[in-house]
């Protein structure tokens, strides 16, 4: 049983999970997971990436409607990327269940620094631009997001950081209609995530719910932060990019005996 400070530290870190999934489509899961460990102070990892994964799904439920009131979702190119995403999210989840927890965030590091080197390299393009049509895309936009999905679900996470480069590769779109449309991915593969680690028991309820509860507010506010960094050219990759390598190198920094275990 967690005590009311773990609470309201839960209830601060929802708030700046939100403001990321708002500001970048992702990053929520790779904030909220070293949060509820490392802050919080929760001392099993999967709980942890079963509780994050219910709480970011349901913040990027909330921050789709903003987004997708402002027009940067594209439904066309998000239904059909969350769907197959699904199905790999369901197989992912399994797999994870079945690793070693430690391991498990560590792996979940290295490979967020593979898609911060990624982000950099792909800040040339608009960020505001119309997406173009993908209909003759929609094998390879499926087929990104059944791979998106499976890594989604391995590493219990909402898989937003993953998801928007997925789509801006499958589906050629810019960065602003990318984090726009993560969103229903993202709320649907952490749904997907959530319900598997909730059949092993391996999320805490009311810490989830006041850890959605932040998220919210913070969503709010990321959501209007992103809009204006989307009239800076290469702005809104920069800030996506920094902040996966700032939580990656700490969470390796945290993972060093997993990482020896190798």
């Amino acid at each position: 049983m967690l005590s009311a400070v773990q609470y309201l530290l839960g209830g601060v870190s929802g708030s700046l999970v939100g403001f990321t999934l708002g500001l970048v489509g992702g990053g929520g899961s790779i904030l909220a997971v070293p949060f509820i460990v490392y802050l919080v102070g929760v001392t099993d990892p999967h709980v942890a990436i079963g509780t994050s994964a219910f709480a970011v799904a349901a913040n990027a439920g909330a921050n789709l409607l903003a987004h997708a009131r402002r027009g940067t979702v594209k439904w066309s190119i998000a239904g059909p990327f969350a769907a197959a995403g699904v199905i790999g999210a369901m197989l992912g989840s399994s797999l994870g269940k079945a690793v070693d927890g430690q391991k498990l965030l560590a792996a979940f590091a290295l490979l967020m620094l593979v898609v911060g080197v990624l982000m950099l390299r792909n800040r040339g393009g608009s960020e505001t631009a119309a997406a173009q049509p993908v209909r003759h895309r929609s094998a390879r936009v499926c087929a990104m997001g059944g791979l998106t999905g499976l890594l989604s679900g391995f590493f219990g996470i909402g898989g937003g950081f993953l998801i928007v480069p997925g789509l801006m590769y499958s589906a050629r779109v810019p960065i602003l209609y990318a984090v726009g449309s993560s969103l229903v991915a993202v709320t649907a593969f952490g749904l997907t995530t959530a319900v598997n680690y909730a059949w092993a028991g391996w999320v805490d309820w009311p810490l989830a719910f006041v850890f959605i509860g932040g998220g919210i507010l913070g969503g709010l506010v990321g959501t209007q932060f992103a809009h204006g960094l989307a009239k800076r050219k290469g702005m809104l990759n920069l800030v996506f990019a920094g902040l996966v390598f700032v939580v990656a190198i700490y969470m390796l920094y945290r993972s060093g005996p997993a990482l020896g275990k190798w």
